[in-house]
């Protein structure tokens, strides 16, 4: 998705690589980054909330969700950026304010969903986990509230892993059915594969509108990519190289990515 971004905007001495890194490096390997050219890097699970905690600096919503994805090297310091907040926000068919929303799931991602929903000005927004100390504990960290069975609402956000793999029923994994989806004027799945997720189908067949998560990928990354390059994202060159290398990935792979110039930081 970045290389096809830096190829369309003819930046051809940058580039944007896969770094596998163990939870035990990650602080010793950004800390070596800047001095190897990088002048960023992308973070995911499990390493979102630790990218936080090194960072030198951290803008005011990453410390309030708690989690960090995106990082910025300048002037030898390391700043800390959540975009998948924002991310999320760009992707949706409309702004969510005065919406209700419930939001499936407790974990790094939701919690920057919660969030960006409040933010920006959802009317309510009720939190629902198979575990249900974590929805409480993240309603009370973002002043959202946690249910123990689904409610109605305007949108649906699936922040769980349920969908990941095809050869399971995502259903299974869901606290809602299909038919229960008839209430939702919007449905949302962070889940991203190359064809669409049986939750994003059924809503579609029951007049909702969908998001899928590979737009929210793309939006996140744009802003990620803006961050690095000072340079406006070619927002469909991105969908095009997310979709070419959707096969393999997911929001909830645990290497990090690092974008790096030429030798001089470029």
């Amino acid at each position: 998705m970045h290389n096809a971004a830096l190829r369309e905007l003819g930046l051809a001495d940058w580039h944007y690589q896969l770094l596998p890194v163990p939870p035990e490096l990650l602080h010793e390997t950004v800390r070596g980054l800047p001095g190897a050219g990088f002048v960023g890097a992308n973070v995911t699970v499990p390493h979102k909330h630790a990218a936080l905690a090194l960072a030198d600096r951290a803008s005011d919503r990453a410390r309030a969700i708690g989690a960090a994805n995106t990082l910025s090297f300048s002037g030898g310091e390391i700043e800390a950026d959540n975009t998948d907040a924002p991310g999320f926000i760009a992707a949706l068919p409309r702004p969510p304010v005065g919406m209700r929303a419930l939001v499936l799931g407790a974990g790094g991602s939701a919690r920057a969903i919660v969030w960006a929903l409040i933010e920006a000005g959802a009317a309510d927004v009720a939190v629902w986990n198979r575990t249900p100390q974590r929805a409480q504990e993240l309603a009370a960290d973002l002043g959202a509230r946690a249910v123990e069975t689904p409610v109605q609402a305007d949108m649906l956000v699936n922040c769980t892993t349920a969908g990941l793999h095809p050869q399971t029923d995502q259903f299974k994994d869901l606290p809602v059915l299909a038919d229960d989806l008839e209430g939702y004027a919007c449905v949302v799945d962070l889940v991203y594969r190359p064809d669409t997720t049986p939750l994003l189908r059924e809503a579609s067949v029951r007049g909702a509108e969908i998001v899928d998560g590979l737009e929210i990928l793309v939006r996140q990354g744009a802003l990620s990519f803006e961050a690095w390059t000072g340079r406006a994202a070619p927002l469909q060159a991105m969908r095009q190289g997310a979709t070419q290398g959707s096969d393999d990935s997911t929001d909830e792979r645990t290497e990090s990515a690092t974008p790096g110039g030429s030798p001089a930081g470029g």
